[in-house]
């Protein structure tokens, strides 16, 4: 890779990819919402895990509240995930530190393109001691369109002034896939089968073969 003359990126999806926060985003959505008198359901947090706030609670509680209520519980939610966070010990899932740490050897370009604020992904990617290995980070608040239109991996591709058929998505989520086919880039989904659009699909990140990433741009 570190000959080509076009450069090549790895765009990263950060929770369920690089991280394993499910249970952290689940309390603090609870907590939040119990405060306001209202309640979500295990599955409804499953059903939206890796959409952007607007588009979650949209989906929770339809036309009850307004766009100023919704944005008031959906910045409170998060404040609350990040002071988790910052109390917990975050580990990256398996694989995900090694890889990273390799790609950035072999000179490939890297960002973290996420549906989450931009805050949390930098809460997240300091608490994994690996802040200085992404050039840019992304979050919800850079792009217009949250997952699955393909506005955050675009944007991300730019910002490391990647082209998008060099660039390789890594998404854990149906929406994030489809984002990356959108951008009409390549995608390894990882930790669920039915990744049918995913150009290569792995149980986790340390399952990938050696030549993953090389293999998918030259297939190209």
């Amino acid at each position: 890779m570190t000959g080509d003359r076009v450069p090549a990126g790895v765009l990263w999806d950060l929770d369920g990819t690089l991280v394993d926060s499910a249970e952290e985003h689940w309390q603090a959505w609870r907590e939040t919402l119990e405060a306001e008198d209202l309640t979500v359901t295990r599955e409804q947090f499953r059903a939206t895990f890796g959409q952007r706030n607007d588009a979650i609670l949209t989906a929770w509680l339809g036309a009850a509240l307004g766009p100023d209520d919704l944005r008031r519980i959906g910045d409170a939610k998060e404040a609350r995930y990040r002071a988790l966070v910052s109390q917990g010990a975050l580990a990256p899932l398996p694989g995900a530190a090694e890889w990273v740490r390799q790609l950035a050897d072999q000179g490939w370009r890297q960002a973290v393109a996420s549906s989450a604020p931009r805050a949390n992904i930098q809460v997240v990617v300091a608490a994994l001691a690996l802040g200085g290995y992404f050039a840019a980070l992304v979050g919800a608040e850079d792009v217009a369109h949250g997952k699955p239109a393909p506005d955050v991996f675009l944007t991300a591709a730019g910002l490391l002034s990647v082209p998008a058929a060099r660039a390789v998505v890594v998404e854990d989520a149906a929406a994030g896939i489809e984002a990356a086919r959108r951008a009409r880039m390549r995608c390894i989904g990882v930790g669920a089968a039915g990744f049918a659009p995913a150009d290569l699909v792995v149980a986790s990140l340390d399952a990938l073969p050696p030549d993953a990433f090389e293999r998918l741009l030259s297939d190209r």
